[in-house]
C-alpha cells in the first residue's frame, strides 16, 4: 500500500475529527479455532483501511497536533523466539517508516502511553460496539486519567460515520485494486463454465474458481462462495456446494476473490449442459434485460435506489407478460405481489467489505451516487419448486437465476469494473461448447 495514500487517509479523518478530538482504532485479535491452532487471521476493514497493516492486536491511535506525534501505533514488538513459530513482525522499530506514522511504540506500552495521547482533549472518537470487550478498555482509561486529576475528555463520539464516508468513495489506487480483483474473478468464472458438465459436483466448481485465485495471488474468497445449481439456485445464501449437477440444470455461481483486502463480487447463472432450455433462456434474457438497464441508472445525480426501482419494474412487467404473475403492473408494485418471485433488492456498496460500509439514505431519502462509488447490481428471479408457487406452470418452476456485477461511478457514467465475465448466454454457450 502507498504511504502517501495511508497519510492522505488518516488526514481526512483527523480533520474530521477536530483539533480537539483524539480517535482510537483497535485492530482485530486472532480467534482460536482449537487448541493452539486459530482461524486464519483477517484484519479489521476499517483499521486496514488506515495502516494497511495486517499483524493481530495492534491500535492505531490520531491525535491531532500532539506533541508525541499526530499519528501513533501500538504494535507486537519483534521476538525471534516468537517470530520463529508464528513469522515475522514489523515491530515497532520499523512500523514508522513502513505505515508512515510519526511515532510507534510496543503495544505493551499502550495502558501508560494513551493517557499522554488523552489529555487536553475534548472528545474521544472510536468503533464503538466493533468490539465489545476492547471498547471496555477507553472507560478504564478515562477513568485512571480522571484519577491523576488530568483534563479528560468528556465526549464518547462515534468514529463510524465520519470513516465510513471516507471509505464510500474510493480513491485511483482503490479503483485499481478493485478491477485487479473484479478480472481475476472473471476468469475464475470463465474456468467455471469451461470445465462445467454434468455429472460433476457443486464443489467441483468451487475448487476450480479457488484455485484461479490462489494461483492469481489472491489468498481468499470475498466471501462463501455459493454454486447452486438446480433448485439450489432459488437459495440465497445456499453455501452447502455438495449436489451432483444434472444436464437439465441450471448452475448460479455467486464468487468473488478478495485482492489485498479489496473484494469483488460477481454471479453469473449458465446451463450445465452448456445449452439454455426455452424457459431457462427466457428467464435468463428477462434477467439480463433488467440489469441492463438497471445499470444504465447507475450515474452521478441518480439515487441509489434507482437501479433497483428500474429492475423491479422491467422484471415485474416480465413475469406479466409472461403469465407467471396474475396482476396488473400497478397492483403488483403497490401490493409488492412481486416479491414472491424478486427476493432481494438489487445493490449494495462494495469495496473492502464484501457488504460494504456507508449511508445509503440521506435526509430521508436514498442517497445520490457520487463519482468513486461502487455498487452492484444484481437483480434476480427465483421461481422454487414448492408450495409457494403452486399458482405457477410447472414450465417454469425450479429456475433461479441473478445476474450481479460490480459497477464503478464515474463522473461521465459507470464503469462495469466485472466487465470480463461473460453473460450474454450466446456467448456463453459458445465458451461452454469451444
Amino acid at each position: 500500500m502507498n504511504v502517501l495514500e495511508l497519510q492522505r487517509r488518516r488526514s481526512r479523518l483527523m480533520a474530521a475529527i477536530g483539533p480537539e478530538g483524539v480517535a482510537i482504532v483497535f485492530g482485530n485479535t486472532e480467534i482460536p479455532r482449537n487448541g493452539d491452532t486459530h482461524y486464519p487471521f483477517r484484519q479489521d476493514s476499517d483499521f486496514f483501511y488506515l495502516t494497511a497493516f495486517n499483524e493481530p492486536s495492534a491500535v492505531l491511535v490520531l491525535a491531532p497536533f500532539h506533541e508525541k506525534g499526530e499519528t501513533a501505533m501500538f504494535v507486537n514488538p519483534r521476538d525471534p523466539s516468537i517470530e520463529q513459530w508464528t513469522g515475522y513482525r514489523l515491530g515497532p522499530e520499523r512500523a514508522s517508516e513502513a505505515l508512515g506514522v510519526d511515532a510507534a511504540f510496543p503495544i505493551q506500552e499502550l495502558d501508560t502511553e494513551i493517557l499522554e495521547f488523552l489529555t487536553g482533549r475534548n472528545a474521544v472518537h472510536a468503533l464503538w460496539n466493533a468490539n465489545t470487550k476492547l471498547d471496555a478498555r477507553i472507560p478504564e482509561w478515562l477513568h485512571n486519567l480522571k484519577k491523576k486529576r488530568r483534563e479528560t475528555p468528556e465526549d464518547l463520539i462515534n468514529l463510524a460515520s465520519s470513516l465510513h464516508e471516507l471509505r464510500l468513495i474510493k480513491t485511483e489506487i482503490e479503483q485499481a485494486q478493485m478491477q485487479q480483483a473484479a478480472d481475476i474473478s472473471a476468469e475464475a468464472m470463465i474456468c467455471a463454465m469451461q470445465i462445467c458438465e454434468p455429472g460433476m459436483f457443486e464443489w467441483q466448481l468451487d475448487a476450480e474458481i479457488q484455485s484461479v485465485y490462489l494461483r492469481s495471488g489472491a489468498k481468499t474468497p470475498a466471501y462463501p462462495i455459493i454454486v447452486g445449481s438446480g433448485e439450489n439456485a432459488c437459495i440465497m445464501h445456499y453455501i452447502e456446494n455438495s449436489r451432483k449437477m444434472t444436464e437439465q440444470d441450471l448452475v448460479l455461481i455467486d464468487a468473488g476473490c478478495e485482492l489485498d483486502h479489496s473484494a469483488a463480487d460477481i454471479t453469473r447463472t449458465f446451463p450445465v449442459s452448456g445449452q439454455y432450455s426455452d424457459a431457462q433462456r427466457t428467464i435468463y434474457e428477462l434477467v439480463l434485460d433488467a440489469q441492463t438497464h438497471a445499470i444504465a441508472e447507475a450515474s452521478v445525480g441518480n439515487r441509489f435506489r434507482d437501479p433497483h426501482n428500474k429492475s423491479r419494474q422491467v422484471l415485474t412487467e416480465g413475469l406479466i407478460d409472461l403469465g407467471i404473475l396474475d396482476s396488473t403492473i400497478d397492483e403488483a408494485l403497490e401490493q409488492n405481489l412481486d416479491r414472491r418471485f424478486l427476493v432481494h433488492s438489487c445493490s449494495h456498496w462494495l469495496g473492502l467489505d464484501v457488504h460494504d460500509v456507508g449511508r445509503t439514505m440521506h435526509n430521508g431519502k436514498p442517497r445520490r451516487l457520487e463519482p468513486g462509488m461502487v455498487l452492484t447490481v444484481e437483480p434476480g428471479i427465483y421461481i422454487p419448486n414448492n408450495e409457494m408457487m403452486h399458482d405457477v406452470d410447472e414450465h417454469w418452476r425450479g429456475i433461479g437465476v441473478r445476474i450481479e456485477d460490480d459497477v464503478l461511478i464515474t463522473a461521465e457514467g459507470n464503469q462495469v469494473l466485472s466487465s470480463k465475465a461473460p453473460k450474454s448466454p450466446d456467448v456463453i454457450e459458445a465458451l461452454m461448447n469451444d
